[in-house]
């Protein structure tokens, strides 16, 4: 596999030729990849889930290249005293930032168990794949393709979703707090055992989705479709319903704040049968 990985690093740099210090960064580069490689097999990754995920993760060469204040059009051409020590900071520089996954096709890969707190999933096609159990804090999902997918147990701590398809799609048991989902479609999804402290609906598809026995402390529901959508049993402490439409929406059961309840009396929602604490 070390082989495979070292072809894969001179494909990546191949455009560039022989510039000064592609050696020296070339065998960092791959100590970094070899290792994150054993780490996912050691996760019981097989040996292409982890090559996929490896080289996906690795980004595009170009982001450092440009970074490089002395490369120019012709890094071949550029003084090697300073060429060296320009990459050396923008290898250092990218070590440093968060690997991307931005615009890749993922469909039905395995990415349970691992973290990928930070990571950026834009554009990306990741129809059925498994995310149960890992840490994706602070990700980005902008545009992607979630259908059918499982963020099981997940942890999504401040993670972002703006135009995402996420129909059919599993969150239960996932912690959601401070997450914000924007443009999304949920039709299918699943939230039992959840954790929703103020997360943020906007522009958003739930129709039909059930919220039955969960908690919300400070979750906003902004614009958002909820026709049919059950909060059955639930508990509804500072809630906001803010331009969405809570007319068809069921309630029965729920138990919420006085400020909460008078916001969807005053929106027309059926609260013949909720408790008022």
């Amino acid at each position: 596999m070390k082989d495979k990985l070292k072809k894969f690093l001179d494909d990546q740099f191949k455009p560039y030729g022989n510039f000064p210090a592609r050696k020296e960064v070339e065998q960092e580069l791959l100590a970094n990849l070899t290792e994150k490689y054993q780490d996912l097999k050691a996760q019981g990754k097989s040996d292409d889930e982890a090559y996929r995920i490896v080289v996906n993760s690795f980004g595009n060469v170009s982001e450092i290249m440009n970074e490089v204040p002395s490369a120019g059009p012709d890094p071949k051409q550029q003084d090697e005293l300073s060429w060296r020590k320009s990459f050396k900071e923008a290898f250092k520089s990218a070590r440093r930032s968060k690997s991307k996954f931005s615009m890749t096709e993922l469909k039905q890969s395995d990415l349970s168990g691992i973290s990928l707190a930070g990571q950026e999933f834009g554009f990306s096609s990741l129809e059925e794949s498994n995310f149960g159990g890992s840490d994706l804090s602070g990700a980005k999902f902008s545009a992607a393709d979630l259908r059918g997918s499982t963020f099981k147990g997940a942890n999504l701590t401040g993670a972002t979703f703006a135009g995402s398809d996420a129909q059919d799609v599993c969150f239960d048991r996932a912690n959601l707090t401070d997450a914000q989902f924007k443009a999304v479609a949920f039709r299918g999804s699943t939230f039992a055992g959840a954790t929703l402290d103020r997360t943020t609906f906007q522009h958003s598809d739930l129709g039909n989705v059930s919220f039955e026995g969960l908690t919300f402390d400070g979750t906003k529901f902004e614009g958002t479709s909820l026709k049919n959508t059950s909060f059955k049993g639930a508990e509804l402490n500072d809630v906001s319903f803010r331009h969405s439409d809570v007319k068809h929406t069921i309630f029965d059961g729920a138990k919420m704040d006085k400020v909460t309840y008078a916001l969807l009396k005053g929106a027309k929602a059926g609260l013949d049968n909720v408790e008022v604490r």
